[in-house]
């Protein structure tokens, strides 16, 4: 069994370790960091990952629609293998294959092309609908972002995905209450995400988006004809006091003084 927790930590040092080697380019530090749990948990045991690991048909199927996090989850490939820290240092670099936002590159475990928020859900529903009529007892999880959820091709989807009784979807929302430029209560203010994706037809489960043990319990629900939406309350840049709750981390310079400031937190909470 994976120690999740150890890889979350691991992680998150490897995020500010690829956005220190951006430079100047900078990095969605704050986005990164904050889907960190929710991802080492899906790839930590809970996502089936079958043959290669990267292009069998039967894998179940992770999606970041919140793409701009893209770092967090190059570090995440990079810590099972499927990436190597050669091609991940690379990140935001000339002449490289990993940017601010993924592209699909199904050989280095990237299902999906980011940067278009909104569109890795109706992505994501197209998958989930593909998998459902050839049989495949797989599952497709799509990650958004709770300020992605301003998009209305994200409700487009979930109204498609409740039609077509897919079951083995399940979207996570990670609601850190922030957008890139500032909080979402004081710019769009959306209510209640969960009564919205209920309205809709989803089985709704509401957790603490850092809480290993709850997430697991959330991706671990039975299946049923219906998908699945856990929104996940989680914080922006958590575990780095200074970008936590900050909107100049969605896309922050770490230099070498930031980072050394941020390691030395890292450390004396490890």
């Amino acid at each position: 069994m994976i120690d999740t927790v150890a890889m979350a930590r691991r992680v998150r040092r490897r995020i500010l370790e690829l956005g220190l080697g951006a430079g100047k380019n900078g990095s969605h530090q704050g986005s990164g960091l904050s889907i960190v749990d929710l991802i080492c948990v899906l790839y930590g045991g809970e996502l089936k990952i079958t043959g290669d690991g990267t292009n069998d048909p039967r894998r179940d199927r992770f999606i970041l629609s919140k793409g701009h996090a893209a770092v967090a989850l190059y570090a995440v490939l990079e810590e099972l293998g499927i990436l190597t820290r050669e091609e991940t240092s690379t990140f935001e670099q000339n002449g490289t294959s990993f940017y601010a936002h993924a592209h699909r590159d199904l050989a280095k475990g990237i299902e999906f092309s980011g940067g278009s928020l909104s569109l890795g859900l109706s992505f994501g529903v197209g998958v989930a609908l593909s998998c459902q009529r050839h049989g495949l007892e797989n599952r497709v999880v799509v990650l958004v972002g709770d300020g992605e959820c301003d998009e209305g091709l994200v409700w487009e989807s979930a109204m498609a995905a409740a039609n077509f009784k897919l079951g083995n979807l399940t979207v996570i929302v990670d609601c850190n209450g922030m957008q890139s430029d500032g909080k979402k209560a004081e710019i769009m203010d959306h209510g209640s995400i969960a009564a919205k994706f209920a309205a809709f037809g989803f089985n709704i489960c509401e957790i603490d988006g850092h809480s290993h043990p709850e997430v697991q319990e959330a991706l671990r629900l039975p299946r049923t004809s219906s998908p699945h939406a856990i929104i996940a309350r989680t914080v922006k840049g958590k575990g780095i006091s200074f970008m936590e709750g900050n909107p100049d981390w969605h896309y922050g310079i770490v230099t070498p003084a930031l980072y050394a400031a941020a390691i030395a937190e890292l450390e004396a909470t490890a």
